[in-house]
């Protein structure tokens, strides 16, 4: 059974589309290998000296080895990273479901503090705020040269108080200061409507300690109004999660099989999940709706819908973060997140750097100005982060790791994937929460053409149930 976040939380564990692992996991690393890093370590202590000694000013050792620690980090890979203690604490909060900000993801691109997403009806999005606005100053501090942690630490802060942003957006001769108030950022993951008779509509934003829980309540209030004959589940701007609300949410609409597997360099971070029957429930037609904003554990359940041939995917190519993340805590309530496996759909494939291709693809067209040609939106995505993970399949790797076998022993790893986020979500989400089916309908093109295929989908099924009716037991008298 999946071990319950609050659970792991409470021992000190957590796993971004990541794993939390005890400390004990290693690989094995040969002697001279060993030898070799006792060189290396001898050649640090030996500058640092130096540095203490004669550096024109006093030195703060925890600040320069703790620079150090991240640099290495950051050399590895983007999404390895040390965590400060209040760093590590924030995270642990941030799966409950909740923090006190302004609501924005942040990035950064090219040296520059940049804005992938404002959060749905957060400070951030009330003020107008837009994907790929550059943060010069944060209350009048300059941004540049600072990691995306400390500029986090910077944005959040008690709900009440206020935050500037001098913000250069392109076409703007000047900056422009926007004064935001902070606020408990709720995240309510799940929403849910029905755009036309018998067709619903579940939007999860992102993966949650309570998001399949909130996806299975939006189910079955959904069909106490009416029989759900279809559905379109978007999984847009989702940056991930929680790898088992990801598994366990892909399961409510398979009838069994593999989910996805993780494969590391230590045999304890192999691991599979399995989809159990579900009695022929919730197997109506099933379209997914996909962006170059899904990812990891969007693209999980997108991975494993669309190998299973369950549904369709419908939108543009998905972010392609399939790789894990491990975080440890480490003394004096710091944590370690670096990369230990990458993971695999059930056919087999790695999406790391090179994202899903949707069955259908249908870019976004922005309905306020069609009039005019536009090149198409400049994207962030896996591949274009510096020091990304390769895909093994890119990389011809003769030893591509085949779908294993259920290992039954291992316990299932609860994972998150709040990187560089001041909260999670992923390029400017084209639906409006507040918006009615009819609005959203009218200015949301993928969503029009996801709805069309639904319907093709639910003609296709009712001519085959008609073909293959139910055949009804035999009443035998005696």
């Amino acid at each position: 059974m999946h071990r319950p976040t609050r659970s792991l939380l409470r021992h000190g564990i957590l796993t971004l589309l990541t794993f939390c692992l005890p400390l004990q996991l290693h690989a094995e690393i040969s002697q001279k290998e060993r030898n070799s890093t006792y060189q290396q370590l001898e050649t640090f202590a030996n500058v640092l000296s130096i540095l203490q000694e004669n550096y024109v000013d006093d030195i703060n050792s925890k600040k320069v080895i703790e620079g150090a620690i991240s640099g290495m980090l950051l050399s590895l890979d983007p999404h390895s990273s040390y965590l400060k203690p209040e760093d590590f604490k924030e995270l642990q909060e941030e799966t409950e479901g909740s923090f006190s900000g302004i609501g924005i993801e942040i990035t950064i691109e090219e040296g520059i503090l940049t804005v992938v997403s404002p959060i749905e009806e957060s400070p951030a999005a009330r003020a107008g705020l837009k994907a790929k606005d550059m943060i010069i100053k944060i209350d009048g501090e300059p941004t540049q040269n600072m990691n995306s942690m400390d500029a986090i630490k910077k944005l959040r802060g008690l709900a009440g108080t206020k935050v500037v942003l001098a913000i250069h957006r392109e076409g703007w001769e000047e900056l422009k200061d926007f004064t935001l108030a902070r606020e408990n950022i709720p995240l309510h993951s799940v929403k849910d409507s029905f755009l036309e008779p018998g067709l619903a509509y579940i939007r999860i934003t992102n993966f949650q300690s309570q998001t399949t829980k909130d996806v299975k309540d939006a189910l079955q209030k959904l069909q106490g109004q009416q029989p759900i004959n279809g559905l379109i589940l978007d999984l847009r701007n989702n940056p991930g999660g929680l790898l088992d609300q990801a598994v366990s949410v892909a399961d409510i609409f398979l009838d069994g099989g593999l989910v996805v597997y993780t494969k590391g360099r230590a045999r304890e971070q192999n691991m599979t999940f399995q989809a159990h029957s579900n009695g022929g429930k919730n197997l109506f037609p099933l379209v997914i709706l996909v962006n170059e904003g899904s990812a990891s554990a969007s693209e999980i359940v997108t991975g494993a819908i669309q190998d299973h041939k369950r549904g369709i995917i419908v939108g543009t190519k998905t972010f392609g973060k399939g790789s894990v993340q491990t975080i440890l805590p480490l003394p004096e309530g710091a944590g370690l997140r670096m990369t230990t496996a990458r993971y695999y759909t059930p056919n087999g494939r790695s999406i790391q750097a090179t994202g899903i291709t949707p069955d259908v693809e249908v870019p976004f067209v922005d309905s306020k100005d069609t009039t005019k040609k536009k090149s198409p939106p400049v994207t962030i995505k896996e591949a274009d982060l510096k020091n990304h993970i390769p895909n093994p399949d890119q990389a011809q790797e003769s030893n591509q790791p085949p779908a294993p076998k259920t290992e039954k022993e291992q316990p299932p790893v609860l994972q998150n994937e709040p990187d560089n986020v001041e909260k999670p979500a992923k390029k400017p989400a084209p639906v409006d929460s507040s918006d009615t089916a009819e609005t959203q309908m009218d200015k949301d093109n993928q969503l029009r053409s996801a709805l069309n295929i639904l319907k093709s989908l639910k003609i296709y099924s009712t001519a085959e149930n008609k073909k293959n009716p139910v055949q009804e037991p035999v009443q035998v008298k005696e």
